[in-house]
């Protein structure tokens, strides 16, 4: 039955058309990763509630609560990409003990984060503000999602061993229990419906832990009743340095990535807030309404690199050249759909935070403007996830750095000396400008050298 399943996914892998191919893998993790954007949404809407100082505190967390989901999912790219490379070739065992490493290394993320929690949040939160009720509603929220981050990385390990193998729909329902159970938890916790102590933002803290915690249960059960193709044995939960550096080889960098944008977000919350704590508020609406656009293109990215990776490995260039274009196709349809919302209704998306007079005013021309990048950002995107797949994940670090510590901090801080708050915004799509530059060169650059090894590997082979 294993060799059976196995055989049907390497056909469906290296022979499906590619637009429907990386439409069936990545839908799922699309529709899943929109429930999470509407959670990370409830989330603040439900805390905006009690006050738009408790929503300026998620906004200052937000950078080290980014750097803790980082550092799983760039964890996750290095593993996906390692068992489809596996898979391709076909080798089980070695994909099994690529995923007993995954468990390993989750549990050793955890350990980092928890000891962070412990001695870091505090003056994390305390560097960007003096404003003490935003500082203790941040602090609390910060320990909380630090010292629960096991579940976390135990969601997102199990969802990429599930995803490896093409079970995206059962990566897309574990992603689903975790989101709704956070929905349905979280006035309970935050406001103290039926008896319980209103938390406010601990209460929003403690509800997604709770949500990752049984999405990391739900998606073991599917990985050990359903995902028979990837076999994970307790044996194999160890960390072998060769499989450790071959991981972050190509995940590192998008650690890196995500700390460079977590380094971003943490100085523009200085820079706004010296204006007013309300852009610091408007600023983590934004974030959390353009996610909505932006997760489908992510889940595009989740169902290209084990397409890409194993076509690869199975030395299938025309299939690699033609998955990437349908991938920017895709994304620059969801792009166009973001830019016409935040165009057209900002007043609305706003809305739903509760907004002051003072947080529209600020917050209707922010979102304008700053969405004038959403045209370039989908194919900077996609060929940042290519060059992962690729293995040099090392371009896609270069662009990040380029495009936020070259670009757009600068532009924020030149233009924040102008005394008017609306013009830090376009510092976005300027530092988009550059990184679609950035990301054509590179881009073309990796496909290069991928067309480079293929045409050595098939001489080695016929040799």
């Amino acid at each position: 039955m294993a060799k059976a399943q196995a055989r049907l996914d390497s056909s469906r892998m290296g022979e499906m058309p590619e637009g429907k191919l990386l439409l069936t893998l990545a839908v799922p993790m699309m529709l899943s990763m929109m429930v999470q954007a509407l959670y990370n949404v409830v989330d603040s809407i439900y805390v905006s509630q009690v006050s738009e100082d408790c929503l300026s505190a998620l906004s200052l967390a937000f950078p080290a609560q980014n750097i803790m989901i980082g550092l799983g999912t760039g964890t996750g790219v290095g593993i996906s990409t390692l068992i489809s490379r596996a898979l391709g070739r076909q080798d089980r065992d070695q994909a099994g003990r690529v995923a007993g490493t995954a468990v390993a290394l989750s549990v050793c993320c955890w350990v980092l984060m928890a000891l962070f929690g412990l001695f870091g949040a505090d003056a994390f939160i305390h560097s960007q503000t003096d404003i003490e009720s935003i500082r203790g509603y941040a602090d609390s929220y910060l320990r909380v999602v630090c010292f629960g981050s096991f579940c976390l990385y135990m969601q997102v390990c199990v969802e990429r061993l599930l995803q490896s193998t093409g079970l995206t729909k059962l990566s897309m329902w574990t992603q689903i229990i975790g989101a709704v159970t956070n929905i349905i938890l979280d006035p309970f916790f935050i406001y103290g419906w039926c008896g319980l102590p209103a938390m406010g933002t601990t209460g929003a803290a403690l509800a997604t832990v709770f949500g990752q915690s049984l999405a990391a249960a739900t998606g073991f059960y599917f990985h050990f009743k359903k995902n028979r193709e990837l076999p994970l044995r307790l044996a194999d939960v160890r960390l072998p340095l060769d499989q450790v550096k071959a991981v972050y080889r190509i995940g590192f960098p998008s650690i890196l990535m995500v700390c460079i944008g977590s380094l971003t977000n943490y100085l523009m919350n200085i820079i706004l807030i010296g204006f007013t704590s309300t852009a610091v508020a408007v600023y983590g609406a934004y974030f959390k309404i353009q996610s909505f656009f932006f997760m489908p293109v992510f889940g595009l990215n989740n169902g290209l690199i084990p397409i890409i990776g194993y076509n690869y490995g199975a030395r299938k260039k025309e299939r690699i050249y033609r998955t990437i274009r349908y991938g920017v196709l895709y994304a620059c349809f969801f792009m166009v759909l973001g830019f016409a919302a935040f165009q057209l209704l900002p007043r609305q998306l706003l809305g739903v935070f509760n907004p002051s007079e003072t947080m529209l005013a600020i917050g209707v021309p922010a979102l304008r403007i700053i969405s004038t990048h959403f045209l370039l950002a989908g194919f900077c995107i996609i060929a940042g996830s290519a060059c992962q797949a690729l293995d040099r994940s090392m371009f896609s670090f270069f662009v990040s750095l380029l495009r936020q510590v070259v670009a757009l901090i600068p532009a924020a801080w030149l233009l924040s000396l102008t005394g008017n708050v609306n013009n830090v915004w376009w510092c976005f799509p300027i530092a988009e400008l550059m990184s679609l530059l950035a990301s054509t060169f590179f881009l073309r650059k990796a496909l290069k050298g991928m067309e480079q090894r293929l045409s050595l590997a098939e001489l080695d082979r016929e040799a």
